[in-house]
């Protein structure tokens, strides 16, 4: 088993990218027990090195599903720590929750963790499960990511908003209609909700643009 100070090490070499941080949390996750790993896990999230934290972020997203302390563990490290490095973890871990446990039946922790008071949290939900529609449920179901989404149009962090709409850009690649629909009954009085609308039509904008271009085209043939 790799110690604490092994993986610490290997951790400071990592400046850039994140595959040999998880590579090393899958290499922890796969040569001990889940009690093991955790306890791994939660003394890396003391650690004062991003990487490092972001190894234990990476085994507690692999544990979160069978372990509701490892689920907790992330939410708490969410709503503490600074670095954006570890916040990414934080989502793509996440993600790996409600792709091991089911997207269809952890919808009441996505539920939960959207209505957390910390945008930390939040953004976890928002930015990790992107593209919502390319997940199984949301594949089938993408008025439910598109509503889920846009309760945020507004929201007083401008990091969420970002992610929500560069959410609903995503799925606007292939569900358009879902998006002009939700998009159509938005306030855009309010700065918030007019910059989330501006990231979430983009796509919808050029392909605009582009079918008056097509029609002017085809009045003079």
């Amino acid at each position: 088993m790799q110690s604490i100070q092994n993986l610490v090490e290997r951790a400071s070499k990592t400046e850039h990218g994140f595959k040999d941080l998880e590579k090393a949390a899958v290499e922890v996750w796969d040569t001990v027990s889940a009690t093991e790993a955790k306890k791994l896990a939660f003394t890396l999230l003391q650690v004062s090195l991003p990487q490092a934290r972001c190894i234990g972020t990476f085994i507690l997203g692999m544990a979160a599903a069978r372990c509701d302390d490892a689920l907790k563990a992330l939410k708490e490290q969410a709503r503490r720590d600074s670095d954006w490095r570890v916040q990414e973890i934080i989502a793509k871990a996440f993600d790996r929750f409600c792709a091991d446990r089911g997207y269809e039946t952890a919808l009441p922790v996505i539920g939960v963790w959207l209505a957390d008071p910390s945008a930390n949290v939040r953004r976890a939900v928002t930015e990790g499960l992107r593209i919502w529609t390319g997940r199984p449920y949301f594949r089938d179901h993408p008025e439910v990511a598109v509503d889920l989404l846009s309760q945020f149009r507004n929201d007083d962090s401008e990091y969420l908003r970002k992610s929500v709409g560069n959410a609903l850009r995503d799925i606007s690649k292939r569900h358009p209609e879902l998006v002009v629909r939700a998009v159509a009954g938005w306030n855009l009085d309010e700065h918030g909700t007019r910059q989330t609308h501006k990231l979430a039509t983009r796509l919808l904008q050029s392909r605009l643009r582009q079918q008056r271009i097509d029609d002017g085209k085809d009045a003079y043939q």
